[in-house]
C-alpha cells in the first residue's frame, strides 16, 4: 500500500524554504524498508502526538510485540488527524531538510514510476538485511538506480543485531555492495549499520555500535545535496495554447522551470525567434505583477507579433533549450508489441507532439534478470536505450539538465506505449541562431486559394527508380497550369545535383534528402502551391517523416510499376549499372524498396497510360478537397485508386 503523510501534519509550513530532498528507499523484500521508514517517522518527530503510545498499547492488548512498520498500516486510517494516503511518497523533517521519501515496491513498479516520479530523486537509500546480505533483488535495485540516472546511494545494513553487531560481517557487506555499486559508476555515499527496529544507527550512534565512525541514516539524509529548485532552473515555459483577445495575442502556458517577469528577453525555440515580454495576463481585468515562478499557469503577450505554436518553448535569452532532431533517451517499454529499430512512434516532450523514428536499439535490458543483451528490440517491461530521429525540430533539454524537460512518453496506436529519460541530444546538429525571426508571407492562404482554386498540398510520388514518377510529375504539373493552378516539380534528382549534392546515398543521408525535400515542399503547401515530389524515398519511416511534417495537405501516391518493368525501361542506365557494381547500393538492385502500406492513391504505370493516370490523380485531389473546381471524374479515379 502506498502513503503520503501530509506536511501540515508534521508542523512543516507550506512554501518552506528548506531545503527539500527527494529519496527513493529500495532493497529486497523483508529487508527492514517499512522498519526504517516508521523508526525515521519517530526519531525526527513526524508522527502525531499520542500514536506511537496508542499503537504499543494496541499491540501489548493483542499478546504481540510492537513492530515499527506498524505505523505505516496504522497511517492508513488516520484521516482525522490531516494525513492522506496517495502514491508512494513519506515526508518527514530533519534538522537540516525536507525529506520526501519515495517507496519503490518492486522492480516494474519502479521502473514504472520513472514516467509518473520516482526519477526525479535526488538520492536513494539502499538496504540490505546484515544477516542474509546482499541479494540479486539488492544487485536489480541498485542496477535500476543505475538506470534511473540516480547518482547518491546511502547503502544501509540493517538488523545488525541479528548478528550480534558484527563488525566483520558489516564490513564484508559493505565491501560487496561498495565494489557493485562503483563498478556501476555510483560512489556511495555512506554505508551504514544498524538496527531499525532498536534504533541503533538512525538517528544516534549507540555503544552496540561504537565501531562505527561514520554518520547515522539521518545523518546521511542532511548530507545529500538536493537537486536546484525549479524556480533556480533556467526559464521553460512551453506553449500550450494561443488566444486572442481583443488587439492581444494571449501565449498561454505553465511555467515549467525559472521565472518570467514584464520586460524580461526571451526566446522562441525551437525557431529561435526573440521577443520581450510585453505582459502578464491573468483571467480578470488586472495583469498580473512581479515575478512568476515554476508551477504558475500565465498567459503572456509578447512586443512583436510572432508566429508561436503550441509545443514552443519560450525560454530566457541565453539560456535556450537545445534544438534537435535526434536524440538519445533511455526508456521503459509497456506496449505488448516490442520496440524494434525502424519503427514509427509518436514522441511527447511536454505538450509538443512530433513523429519520430527509431534509428537505432541499444543496451536492451530485461530488469528481472540483469540481462544487457544485443537486441534489436525491447520487450513489454523491459528497458533499454533508443535514438530517435525526429520529423520536425524540438527544443528539449537533458534530463539531467532539467527534469521538467527532459523526460518524453512515447505513443503507439494511439495510446502511451513508454516513457523515459533523454540522456543526450545531436550536438552536431546546426544550432539555431536567437537572432533569426522567421517572416511570414503577407498574403493569407485564403487569398490564394481563391486565385488558383486549390489548397495548399504535397503530391509525393514514390516508387522504384524506371517506374515512371518523375513522367507522372512533370504531366501533373502540365495539367494543373493549363488550369490556373500552381504546381511547382521537386524532383529528387534535380534537388541532388543543386540543393542535396552535400548528400551520398547512405541511410542517413537519404533520410536527409527526404526530410529536405518534405521541408521545402511543406514550406511551398502552407504558401498555398501545390508542391508535386518526384523521389524513390524507399523508407517507409521516412516517408512518414515527411508525411507528419506536412500533416494534412500530404498526398501519397505509390507508383507500383513492377520491378522487371521498371529494369526493362532503365531511361538512365541505372540499373545496367548498378549489375555491372557501378553503382553500389541502388534501389531495386542493392537497396530493398519498402512499398508503402496506407497510401491515397496507388498506379501501375505498365497498366494505366499517362493521361488516364493524371485523370485519376485529379479526382484523388477533388475529393480529398485539394481541387474545388468541377465534378469528379470517378470512372478514372477507380481505374486507378487502391485504397488502404
Amino acid at each position: 500500500m502506498t502513503k503520503i503523510v501530509n506536511p501540515t501534519s508534521l508542523g512543516m509550513p507550506n512554501g518552506t524554504t528548506r531545503p527539500q530532498l527527494r529519496i527513493v528507499i529500495v532493497g529486497h523484500v523483508d529487508h527492514g524498508k517499512s522498519t526504517l521508514v516508521g523508526r525515521l517517522l519517530h526519531e525526527t518527530g513526524g508522527l502525531p502526538d499520542g500514536k506511537l503510545e496508542m499503537l504499543k498499547a494496541v499491540s501489548a492488548r493483542r499478546g504481540m510485540p510492537f513492530e515499527w512498520s506498524f505505523l505505516l498500516d496504522a497511517l492508513q486510517t488516520e484521516r482525522d488527524q490531516g494525513i492522506t494516503i496517495d502514491t508512494t511518497q513519506i515526508r518527514f523533517r530533519t534538522k537540516l531538510r525536507d525529506v520526501i521519501l519515495i517507496d519503490a515496491p518492486g522492480h516494474a513498479e519502479f521502473l514504472r514510476n520513472m514516467i509518473t516520479g520516482a526519477s526525479q530523486a535526488d538520492g536513494a537509500v539502499l538496504i540490505v538485511d546484515a544477516l542474509e546480505g546482499v541479494r540479486d533483488q539488492t544487485r536489480r535495485h541498485a542496477y535500476l538506480l543505475h538506470l534511473l540516472g540516480v547518482k547518491q546511494v546511502a547503502v544501509v545494513v540493517n538488523k545488525m543485531d541479528r548478528v550480534d553487531f558484527s563488525a566483520l560481517r558489516f564490513q564484508a557487506i559493505s565491501d560487496e555492495i561498495s565494489a557493485h555499486l562503483i563498478e556501476l559508476g555510483v560512489t556511495p555515499a555512506a554505508v551504514i549499520p544498524i538496527s531499525a527496529r532498536d534504533g541503533d544507527g538512525v538517528a544516534t550512534h549507540t555503544d552496540r555500535i561504537g565501531w562505527y565512525r561514520g554518520p547515522t541514516v539521518v545523518g546521511a539524509l542532511d548530507a545529500l545535496t538536493p537537486a536546484l529548485a525549479l524556480d533556480e532552473l533556467p526559464l521553460r515555459l512551453p506553449v500550450q495554447a494561443i488566444y486572442k483577445f481583443d488587439d492581444r495575442r494571449i501565449v498561454a502556458g505553465r511555467v515549467e522551470a525559472g521565472h518570467l517577469a514584464v520586460g524580461d528577453d526571451v526566446v522562441i525555440m525551437p525557431a529561435g525567434k526573440r521577443a520581450k515580454i510585453k505582459s502578464v495576463e491573468r483571467w480578470s481585468a488586472m495583469p498580473l505583477e512581479g515575478e512568476h515562478g515554476a508551477g504558475r499557469s500565465v498567459g503572456i503577450t509578447l512586443d512583436r507579433e510572432l508566429f508561436v505554436e503550441r509545443g514552443d518553448v519560450i525560454a530566457h535569452a541565453g539560456a535556450v533549450p537545445s534544438y534537435t532532431r535526434r536524440l538519445r533517451a533511455r526508456i521503459f517499454w509497456l506496449h505488448d508489441q516490442p520496440l524494434t529499430a525502424g519503427s514509427s512512434i509518436l514522441v511527447r516532450l511536454g505538450v509538443r507532439e512530433v513523429r519520430g523514428r527509431v534509428v537505432a536499439i541499444e543496451k536492451a535490458i530485461d530488469p528481472g534478470e540483469l540481462a544487457s543483451v544485443e537486441t534489436k528490440q525491447i520487450a513489454r517491461n523491459h528497458v533499454g536505450e533508443i535514438e530517435v530521429a525526429l520529423a520536425q525540430p524540438v527544443a528539449a533539454d537533458r534530463y539531467i539538465d532539467n527534469p521538467r524537460t527532459g523526460r518524453l512518453v512515447i505513443e503507439v496506436g494511439g495510446r502511451i506505449a513508454g516513457g523515459g529519460l533523454v540522456l543526450s541530444i545531436d550536438a552536431a546538429q546546426r544550432a539555431v541562431s536567437s537572432d533569426i525571426v522567421p517572416v511570414q508571407s503577407a498574403l493569407q492562404p485564403e487569398e490564394r486559394s481563391a486565385r488558383y482554386r486549390h489548397q495548399g498540398a504535397v503530391v509525393w510520388f514514390t516508387g522504384l527508380p524506371g517506374s515512371g514518377k518523375s513522367t507522372l510529375a512533370r504531366a501533373l504539373e502540365h495539367r494543373l497550369f493549363a488550369k490556373g493552378g500552381s504546381p511547382i516539380l521537386l524532383d529528387g534528382d534535380t534537388l541532388r545535383a543543386g540543393l542535396n549534392r552535400d548528400l551520398g546515398f547512405s541511410a542517413a543521408d537519404r533520410s536527409e534528402n527526404v526530410r529536405r525535400l518534405a521541408e521545402m515542399a511543406g514550406h511551398l503547401a502552407r504558401n498555398g502551391h501545390i508542391a508535386i515530389v518526384a523521389a524513390v524515398s524507399p523508407s517507409r519511416g521516412d516517408r512518414a517523416e515527411a508525411r507528419s511534417a506536412v500533416d494534412t495537405a500530404f498526398r501519397e501516391i505509390y507508383v507500383a510499376t513492377p520491378a522487371e518493368i521498371c529494369e526493362q525501361r532503365d531511361p538512365k542506365g541505372h540499373y545496367a549499372k548498378a549489375r555491372a557494381g557501378d553503382l553500389p547500393g541502388f534501389t531495386g538492385i542493392a537497396n530493398d524498396y519498402q512499398a508503402p502500406e496506407t497510401v491515397e492513391l496507388r498506379i501501375d504505370t505498365s497498366t494505366v497510360d499517362v493521361g488516364r493516370a493524371i485523370d485519376g490523380i485529379e479526382d484523388m485531389l477533388r475529393q480529398t478537397q485539394v481541387l474545388d473546381d468541377g465534378a469528379a471524374n470517378l470512372a478514372a479515379f477507380e481505374a486507378v485508386r487502391v485504397t488502404a
